[in-house]
């Protein structure tokens, strides 16, 4: 059900047309909260990559180590080649 679920998610995704209809989407999905949190994740990402030190990234985003951690960690898997 998880695998079948999580495509189902991103064949919904994928249908989004424009900037606007993925926002439409992601709102209705998600809480404010929830949201915010993706978009804090990605802004990790973009951190790790310019070399900011984890430490400083869980500072100035309010998240804590282990939140950087992971997505250093997805990136050292090569994730995010896009990001």
């Amino acid at each position: 059900m998880k695998a079948e679920a999580t495509n189902e998610l991103v064949a919904l995704l994928l249908q989004a047309k424009s900037e606007k209809d993925m926002l439409d989407l992601l709102k209705s999905l998600l809480t404010v909260g929830e949201l915010e949190e993706i978009a804090k994740r990605l802004q990790i990402v973009k951190l790790l990559k310019a070399g900011v030190s984890q430490r400083e990234i869980a500072t100035k985003l309010g998240v804590g180590i282990a939140t950087v951690t992971r997505g250093s960690n997805e990136l050292k898997k090569g994730r995010f080649s896009n990001v």
